[in-house]
């Protein structure tokens, strides 16, 4: 079968390799599944690099999140267990932790429907309890987890407020339901949203940004906000003042969630069973702005990798794999 492998860190173009190799074997609790189509995630970039929470011994084939099929024909959604990822014909799985792909989403939609959406659900409902009503702001609101969690705000009746970088970042968060639009490449971004909101500032703060984006979350977050902290896209992780969160009386809450799948793996099913009823009924839906063959995912890496994307990336293999 063809995987790409990264047999030494760096950027995903010039140490990600397509390669011939052998299928891989299943461990104990593993089942072995055909990729139909691998969602592209920042992660995959992490890993390449070497700076994800998770080190596989190398070589490695990275790919985090696909729609898979089991040897039965069963369609389902999974996250390889590495070092044997998605970026390949066949990729291993925890047997335990399938679940069934969503009929109403195609293959490369429902391989980009796991990680960024159960996030967004975790993040707004779990973490921070969002209510129909309040305001949400979501920084980098046109790529793969922004774009997620602003239908889910939009589906759980908020008012959402998307933050993005650039004019044709600006037109994808307004089809994606944005109320509101800001651009930070020509906005203020803490004064278009205290205009926005009559200044009272955003009930909830979704970041997986980082950096600058934290510094402008703080200074608009509401009484009794909450700020989640998703991630660091940025590259850098910023430093909060907690005498700040005292004055302001908000709160800031940080979301790991594949936690969830060894501490709580049953609210995990939980949350796929309520996105699965929210696509059947076309509240939610990934924005698969891109989709490219197997031998086109080391470009297709590198540019999450740069921060140039909209929406989701998939690596759709369409003619099935080859022995």
């Amino acid at each position: 079968m063809q995987a790409w492998q990264v047999h030494e860190n760096g950027e995903p173009s010039e140490v990600m390799r397509l390669h011939d190799v052998e299928r891989p074997t299943p461990g104990d609790g593993q089942v072995l599944l055909r990729v139909r189509a691998a969602n592209v995630n920042f992660p995959d970039a992490l890993l390449c690099r070497g700076q994800y929470q998770v080190r596989p011994p190398l070589p490695f084939t990275p790919g985090v999140e696909i729609c898979g099929e089991t040897e039965d024909g069963r369609r389902v959604i999974a996250n390889p267990a590495l070092p044997h990822g998605g970026f390949a014909e066949y990729a291993l799985a925890d047997a335990r932790a399938l679940l069934p792909a969503p009929d109403a989403l195609d293959d490369a939609e429902a391989a980009a429907l796991h990680i960024g959406y159960q996030t967004g659900w975790f993040g707004l409902h779990r973490r921070a309890r969002l209510e129909a009503g309040e305001t949400l702001l979501v920084h980098a609101a046109a790529g793969g987890v922004g774009s997620a969690a602003v239908q889910l705000g939009k589906a759980a009746g908020a008012t959402v407020i998307g933050v993005v970088g650039g004019a044709d970042k600006a037109a994808v968060a307004r089809r994606l339901g944005c109320d509101v639009v800001v651009d930070r490449r020509s906005e203020d971004v803490v004064a278009a949203v205290k205009e926005a909101t009559g200044g009272r500032g955003a009930d909830v703060v979704y970041d997986p940004v980082g950096g600058e984006a934290y510094a402008q979350s703080a200074k608009l977050v509401a009484f009794e906000g909450r700020i989640v902290v998703v991630g660091f896209a940025s590259g850098t992780i910023p430093s909060p003042a907690l005498n700040h969160a005292l004055v302001k009386n908000y709160s800031i809450v940080g979301l790991h969630w594949g936690l969830y799948n060894t501490k709580n793996p049953k609210l995990v099913q939980r949350c796929h069973e309520e996105l699965t009823e929210l696509a059947a009924r076309g509240a939610i839906k990934p924005l698969v702005s891109e989709r490219v063959p197997l031998a086109e995912a080391a470009g297709a890496v590198q540019r999450v990798a740069d921060g140039v994307t909209t929406g989701r990336i998939a690596v759709v293999l369409e003619n099935g794999a080859v022995a």
